[in-house]
């Protein structure tokens, strides 16, 4: 049985359809000691049936810390997001650096769209002077939005 209302599923594979690359969701979980790891990925189970484009890979938090410190995730459950990088011909995944720390539920789902669609090549509608003082920027920098349910 899905989450989502047949009427938001149908609204979702539209705007879906804006995407023009692959999207691959990196699901960090583990067995034991992760209360909403079974939640993250009954979410996360929703997104491949409404876009060809989507992909989840489940990777063990435990078993694979090699990929883990690669995406830079310390914490279950964890999303990452890749995008196929069509640019360079041979479809290797690329790091959109783009990360979520629990599970997307509630308005977090939003957010989680959200970010699927820019990874999957849609435009970000920042501004051409937000883009100019971005790449002004001289050295790295971390954003962190935190959200807590109400």
């Amino acid at each position: 049985m899905s989450l989502l209302a047949p009427a938001d599923q149908d609204k979702l594979r539209e705007t879906f359809n804006q995407m023009s690359r692959r999207v691959r969701l990196l699901f960090f979980t583990q067995s034991i000691g992760c209360e909403t790891c079974t939640e993250t990925r009954t979410i996360l189970d929703e997104l491949p049936a409404l876009s060809d484009k989507i992909a989840v890979e489940e990777v063990n938090f435990v078993l694979e810390k090699e990929k883990a410190a690669q995406y830079g995730v310390d914490r279950v459950p964890a999303i990452a997001i890749a995008y196929e990088d069509a640019a360079g011909g041979n479809g290797a995944a690329r790091d959109s650096r783009i990360r979520f720390l629990g599970a997307p539920a509630g308005y977090e789902f939003i957010s989680l769209v959200q970010a699927v669609l820019l990874a999957g090549g849609r435009p970000s509608g920042l501004s051409e002077a937000t883009r100019r003082k971005l790449e002004a920027l001289d050295r790295p920098l971390t954003m962190q939005v935190f959200t807590s349910p109400t």
